[in-house]
């Protein structure tokens, strides 16, 4: 059974059930039965009405599908007809709707591939008016009116596309042939006399005609001018090649070489006297500078090979760069390294820019590390200071990234070329780790160089003091005041100095000297006697005294700097 009769059976269960409903309704208000007969009579007619409008539209709906398709019958016939197509065969047992699509859309696609092929038609017929014109040939015969067949249409298009090879065959032929007509009139300063030469040299190329005629008798012209002019210019041709050949090898300025470029075309005998005359001076200039010539191109070389990071052995390989006798082949040698030298920078100059990247920024890291050692910065005079720690802070972060960056790349550029790729005769990644460690070790080196002479001044200081104060600037030393520096051998000791030497040996704490304690009150000062009024040790105890001083003076300074022992 069909959905739409199970919808329908449900439909006149769900009728009866509103009714059953009504009728339970009327019976609980109580309505009486000639109401109830009024009110399912209203009901009754209300559905009969919905119902019978519906078969109305249902039945225009189907008119309509009808003519549609009586209608789409005649123009698909018609189209069929035009379009030389066999007729459209219609589905068995299709209903009306489906009948009506299929034809609709059926003549929607013929209808489309009329215009197409009328559309097609046309501009195929464009084309040919413009090539038959510029071929001097008659158009091609179709009947415009009717609609063309695809066995029509692919026939002109075939015929088209023969003009077109026949037109650009015979454009090219005519432009080369144009080309060579007007280089022999300038060399032979032919001015052109007959109306075919205008037409050939003064009017546009598009509105010469192409006809046979006029191609087999530029060709005639042709071979007239190449004639006259094939005597002088074999000679012509020769002095030619020479002074370009010598310009190259002398490297003669553009402004010069521009000097003689009006006689570098054409065979006339002035011409021909002129590119003699510049092969005599140009010889007799290459046998005077021969060694500047070379000279300069190993100045390039060097240059290059800066570029490309080549090493001391890489460089020393190309021996002719060594010689010292300037000949003609020498100079040869090196234009061909230097035009190799040359390809191979091109070839890889990003690879080549990015190590130099690297290395300006390694140089600048260097010197900022340099200027952090330097004590004389913290005058920081205009905000340097802060400038520098901030370019540093970013060295330190782009660097690695970079030498990363490069390692991926030379890495992919090895695999490509099966080879390493050297930078100053290693690979890259290890002339960076070189130069990472190089720094290491420099800095390890000015750090125990500062960590021994600062251990070195501290066992000084504990053996003789520091630098005594003269007498006229010693004065008596009075009660201690709380908060007050107190001098030490003239050296300063107070809280405030966390870098103090003394203070660095005794673990941070202060110690009053028994000998610079203030007198009772009442009493004289104490004087503290000079090193120069102490009792006098005799030679055999000064070794002893001075071995234990030296033992107590190792033991403090091995204890204050343990984690720093040289």
């Amino acid at each position: 059974m069909r959905r739409s009769e199970v919808l329908a059976e449900e439909s006149v269960v769900c009728l009866q059930k509103a009714l059953n409903h009504l009728r339970e309704i009327w019976e609980l208000i109580g309505v009486p039965e000639e109401q109830r007969l009024q009110r399912t009579e209203v009901v009754r007619e209300h559905i009969k009405d919905l119902l019978d409008m519906m078969i109305e539209e249902e039945e225009s709906l189907k008119e309509r599908l009808l003519k549609s398709i009586n209608f789409c019958r005649k123009e698909l016939d018609t189209l069929c007809r035009e379009l030389s197509l066999v007729s459209f065969e219609e589905k068995e047992e299709s209903t009306i709707l489906q009948i009506e699509k299929d034809l609709r859309t059926q003549v929607e696609v013929m209808l489309k591939k009329k215009k197409e092929r009328m559309q097609e038609l046309k501009l195929l017929q464009e084309q040919d008016q413009d090539l038959c014109e510029i071929l001097c040939t008659k158009p091609y015969s179709i009947d415009r009116a009717s609609v063309p067949s695809l066995q029509e249409l692919d026939q002109f298009r075939q015929h088209l596309q023969a003009l077109a090879e026949t037109k650009a065959s015979r454009q090219e032929e005519f432009i080369n042939t144009k080309k060579q007509i007007i280089l022999c009139m300038e060399e032979l300063d032919h001015a052109p006399d007959t109306s075919f030469e205008r037409d050939v040299v003064c009017e546009d190329e598009d509105a010469f005609c192409l006809s046979v005629e006029n191609i087999a008798a530029l060709q005639t012209l042709l071979r007239q001018l190449e004639m006259r002019k094939a005597q002088n210019e074999a000679v012509c041709e020769g002095l030619r090649s020479r002074i370009r050949e010598l310009w190259d090898r002398l490297q003669i300025p553009p402004e010069e070489r521009e000097a003689l470029a009006t006689f570098m075309t054409g065979s006339k005998a002035k011409i021909r006297k002129a590119l003699q005359l510049e092969v005599d001076r140009l010889e007799e200039l290459k046998i005077q500078n021969m060694k500047k010539v070379i000279e300069a191109i190993r100045v390039e070389l060097a240059v290059y090979w800066e570029k490309c990071f080549y090493s001391q052995e890489q460089r020393q390989a190309f021996a002719p760069y060594f010689d010292g006798d300037y000949t003609e082949t020498l100079l040869q040698l090196h234009d061909s390294e230097l035009v190799e030298l040359k390809h191979y920078y091109e070839a890889h100059k990003e690879l080549f820019e990015g190590v130099q990247k690297w290395e300006d920024s390694w140089k600048l890291f260097l010197e900022f590390e340099r200027k952090a050692s330097d004590p004389s910065r913290f005058t920081n005079r205009g905000g340097n200071l802060l400038k520098e720690e901030k370019q540093r802070a970013k060295l330190q972060k782009t660097l690695p990234k970079l030498e990363e960056e490069l390692k991926a790349r030379i890495e992919l550029w090895e695999q490509e070329h099966s080879k390493a790729f050297v930078v100053n005769g290693q690979k890259f990644m290890e002339y960076v780790m070189e130069q990472w460690e190089l720094h290491r070790l420099e800095k390890e080196k000015a750090k125990q160089e500062r960590q021994l002479k600062k251990t070195q001044q501290t066992e000084t200081e504990m053996l003789y003091g520091s630098t005594p104060r003269t007498p006229s600037k010693r004065r008596v030393l009075g009660p201690n005041t709380p908060g007050k520096v107190r001098k030490l051998n003239s050296t300063t000791v107070s809280s405030a100095t966390p870098n103090s030497t003394i203070r660095s040996v005794f673990g941070g704490t202060v110690y009053h000297s028994p000998v610079s304690r203030p007198p009772p009150a009442g009493g004289k000062p104490s004087k503290t006697p000079s090193r120069l009024g102490q009792r006098t040790v005799p030679l055999g105890r000064q070794g002893h005294d001075k071995e234990n001083i030296e033992l107590s003076g190792s033991i403090l300074t091995a204890r204050t700097f343990k984690g720093f022992q040289i």
